[in-house]
């Protein structure tokens, strides 16, 4: 695998997606951070429709139940927080959301990305708060979303136990990030996550969701967005 020290020098690219959206590419990874086939749309699919939005039809994050805990994997660009945000807007949920990332976007990256926005004033004003936000400190958006960002890899945290009601696990591809789809990774989120918990990704390899049923985590696979055939959605027994 390549290593990347930093993103200015990785000579990071934005490109447009089928759907319109825009998503970074990495040269050195040959890898996208999002589908080619649509940004926007892929993120909707798999963390949006297949992860939080059942929990919140069934109640979670409702203020007199207590806040929905959530741990990304990947905080990337922030799209999946920012979606996130919308949909619990929407519904009046809470939600705790930490966000682990390891490479933070550089200022032209982020300044490249906003206009994906200028549609929703809500959401552009988030972006511009999620990126300048302190690392490791709670930032509240509109009393709904309340963000941790955290700049360490995840398999190093101290995640604690029985904490997390949905993982958004959205990892560089498991070629290009081998050490982020291990088998001791998932026993690790597995501890992290409260008895029913479920976790998302885009993924559907093989050999990622025999290491996820090793660490103990019940796998399903679901239809995937466009241009891939299908996703992963994992659930903690309760």
């Amino acid at each position: 695998m390549h290593e990347l020290s930093s993103f200015e020098e990785a000579k990071i690219e934005v490109r447009t997606t089928a759907d319109g959206s825009p998503t970074l590419y990495v040269p050195a990874l040959d890898e996208h951070y999002h589908s080619r086939h649509g940004a926007a749309q892929e993120s909707r699919h798999v963390f949006i429709e297949a992860g939080l939005g059942p929990l919140l039809a069934a109640g979670l994050g409702r203020p007199d139940e207590g806040m929905m805990q959530i741990l990304e994997v990947g905080l990337g660009t922030g799209l999946n927080a920012l979606l996130t945000l919308e949909a619990a807007t929407a519904v009046g949920a809470l939600i705790a959301y930490d966000g682990y990332e390891t490479y933070p976007l550089p200022p032209d990256m982020i300044a490249a990305l906003l206009p994906q926005w200028a549609d929703n004033m809500a959401l552009s004003i988030a972006f511009k708060r999620l990126h300048a936000a302190p690392w490791g400190e709670v930032e509240e958006f509109n009393e709904v979303l309340f963000l941790t960002k955290l700049h360490e890899p995840v398999q190093q945290a101290a995640l604690g136990t029985d904490f997390y009601d949905l993982i958004y696990f959205d990892a560089f591809a498991p070629e290009k990030q081998p050490e982020l789809w291990t088998e001791a990774v998932f026993a690790k989120l597995y501890a992290a996550a409260a008895p029913g918990a479920v976790l998302v990704s885009y993924c559907a390899q093989g050999q990622f969701r025999r290491n996820l049923r090793a660490a103990g985590w019940l796998t399903e696979k679901l239809p995937g967005p466009p241009g891939k055939r299908e996703m992963t959605r994992a659930r903690k027994p309760a």
